[in-house]
């Protein structure tokens, strides 16, 4: 019998790794002003990572300011380290430029950098591997996930004009829960306690004894004012009570986390591992750090992984509402205990002309498919046509 040897192949030649193919050739910051006169807190802060093969990922960073300042460290700092890189390497890049940006902060600005970088070299790699992000995160336990309508602006509304809004985010979109944001004058703390008592107590009156209710205080008041507004909070069966004090005041969160019994939360201005771990051992029982300011799928990660070993919930903040969005809802859906719905704050829609398919609820819930990385496909034209700077 004639025995015939076939040439062996070394396996990467036989299965061409994605990740010895693809390096970073370019890192490109947008800045996008969805409409003329936006104001910098109204624009986007994204990044476009290319690949030597043509393969792209997105990310966003923090609009705080117009971002500005995380994308002009990308363009001056970050994006030199990025070309040549493989995009597989996440976790090597995000701690080798977390520590030569160290000395920024790096509470802030270079953290948003680098959560931009991160989450579109995630999108990236979904794309070379034909995989869903929740997939590379080990898979998802959800893909309906649903959410709480977040509403903001209810210092300068009229308890009137609060309910309304109140009422057509529930009828619009069906929430799973409501979270009514005061986004008022840090510098005048405790000003009209009654009157945002009396919110409180409508918009409880308004959606019944069932539907779980959230108040972010967005850090209006004093230690004994926050003592104050939540107990009434207590009393009226809010589900959580949201950064009541300064958020730079670590001693005084967890003084109003400990003598209430409704949930305390806090972290969406926490940048990194550490300062989350700070507001727990303060006695803070629920963090929310957001994935487009502290290190992206990359750092949010780590801080699920911190949030399960000290026994805290973790409902991350989102405000912006298709790529850092998109972004956080991969990561939610992976985590097998999920406490609370996942946020959505702007509905509006006005950024939808730069995606062919922007995230929209349905019936309560946002559905992840299986379409790789992100799952966005972005009209570069209209992105195009929107930039500015």
């Amino acid at each position: 019998m004639q025995s015939s040897t076939a040439t062996k192949r070394p396996a990467e030649e036989a299965f061409p790794s994605p990740a010895a193919a693809a390096k970073i050739a370019t890192v490109e910051t947008l800045r996008i002003a969805w409409a003329p006169g936006d104001a910098p807190g109204r624009r986007s802060a994204l990044v476009r990572v290319t690949t030597e093969d043509g393969t792209e990922g997105y990310g966003e960073a923090s609009p705080m300011m117009g971002g500005e300042h995380s994308l002009g460290i990308i363009d001056r700092d970050i994006a030199p380290d990025l070309v040549g890189a493989s995009p597989f390497d996440t976790a090597v890049l995000h701690d080798r430029l977390l520590h030569k940006l160290v000395k920024l902060g790096p509470e802030g600005a270079a953290t948003g950098a680098l959560a931009a970088v991160d989450i579109a070299l995630w999108d990236i790699k979904g794309k070379l591997l034909g995989l869903p992000v929740h997939a590379l995160l080990g898979g998802a336990w959800r893909r309906k996930v649903a959410f709480y309508a977040s509403i903001g602006g209810n210092a300068r509304r009229s308890t009137n004009a609060m309910l309304q809004e109140v009422e057509a985010r529930l009828t619009a979109e069906q929430p799973a829960a409501i979270k009514i944001r005061w986004d008022g004058d840090r510098t005048r703390q405790d000003e009209d306690i009654p009157g945002d008592i009396a919110k409180a107590r409508a918009v409880r009156d308004l959606v019944g004894p069932d539907l779980p209710l959230a108040f972010d205080a967005n850090n209006l008041y004093s230690v004994s004012g926050a003592i104050r507004v939540g107990r009434a909070l207590e009393d009226l069966g809010y589900a959580w009570f949201e950064e009541p004090v300064q958020h730079y005041d670590i001693h005084g969160m967890g003084e109003v986390a400990r003598k209430l019994d409704i949930t305390v939360s806090a972290g969406e201005q926490s940048y990194t591992l550490n300062a989350v771990l700070d507001l727990i051992r303060a006695g803070v029982r629920m963090v929310q750090p957001d994935i487009i300011k502290m290190g992206g799928i990359t750092g949010l990660m780590r801080c699920f992984a911190l949030a399960q070993a000290h026994g805290v919930e973790i409902v991350p903040h989102q405000t912006q509402p298709i790529i850092g969005h998109l972004a956080n809802l991969h990561v939610v859906a992976s985590q097998m205990h999920m406490t609370r719905p996942a946020e959505y704050a702007d509905p509006s829609g006005r950024m939808d002309v730069g995606f062919l398919n922007p995230p929209r609820p349905k019936g309560g819930f946002f559905e992840l498919g299986d379409d790789p990385g992100l799952g966005i496909t972005v009209d570069a034209q209209a992105l195009e046509g929107r930039r500015i700077g």
